[in-house]
């Protein structure tokens, strides 16, 4: 191609410099954001089970399902005197990652629960972080940030059914009800004060409503979970 004018040409090279130079920016910035947290992916199946998610369910039939809403995807938990819970496999060195970010809304709460005592432990929204040691079945820890109904906010509790499961009681009550709220933890540094060990790698996150022991009923959202640097 033969050019007639080169200095016509310089403002068309210069803008496409940059454009180039934008790009490439806006590219790394993506990127570092990708490598500075791990998402959590909550999307719809077929099954109503969020796709990638292992359904467990304790006592009776579960209901979830994922659902729009303003705070993006989520998942929808409800609850009538059962107990369930949702598994999704993530493996990383907490160490690493270790802040745990999470949007939640609970609606209902089961009536005369408490963390505290093994008859009442039921609870609307609990989000789960789990560190399988072996043998994983009897041996796995587990760190709880729960929405309790009769448990002090801020408090840190020992299951009653399971001493392996530590509980950090996020928030309590009614106060709140029908409202989003955005969570963030330091999960490495729980782990560390509520097990007084070092922790292992992390292998799965949970998601989990019941209200089997107080034979209530119970429902909340939770979405947007990630892990993070900083």
């Amino acid at each position: 191609m033969k050019f007639n004018n080169i200095k016509n040409l310089k403002p068309a090279f210069l803008t496409l410099a940059c454009l180039a130079t934008l790009l490439f920016y806006l590219a790394f910035t993506a990127s570092s954001t990708a490598e500075n947290r791990i998402t959590i992916p909550i999307e719809k199946s077929a099954s109503g089970i969020p796709d990638g998610w292992e359904l467990k369910e304790w006592k009776g039939t579960a209901q979830f399902e994922v659902v729009d809403t303003e705070a993006g995807k989520t998942i929808h938990l409800k609850s009538s005197s059962t107990s369930s819970a949702l598994y999704r496999e993530v493996k990383f060195d907490i160490r690493e990652y270790p802040y745990i970010s999470w949007k939640w809304k609970v609606t209902k709460i089961p009536e005369g629960a408490d963390v505290r005592k093994k008859s009442t432990d039921d609870q609307a929204a609990q989000v789960y972080v789990i560190f399988p040691k072996f043998p994983a079945v009897v041996n796995s820890r587990l760190v709880g940030y729960i929405w309790d109904t009769g448990a002090p906010q801020g408090s840190t509790v020992t299951s009653t059914k399971t001493s392996n499961t530590r509980y950090v009681v996020i928030r309590s009550g009614s106060a709140g009800l029908g409202e989003w709220f955005t969570e963030k933890r330091n999960v490495y540094e729980d782990y560390k004060r509520l097990f007084g060990e070092e922790p292992p790698s992390v292998g799965k996150v949970s998601v989990m409503i019941d209200s089997d022991d107080t034979k209530s009923t119970a429902e909340s959202y939770i979405g947007d979970i990630y892990f993070s640097k900083e």
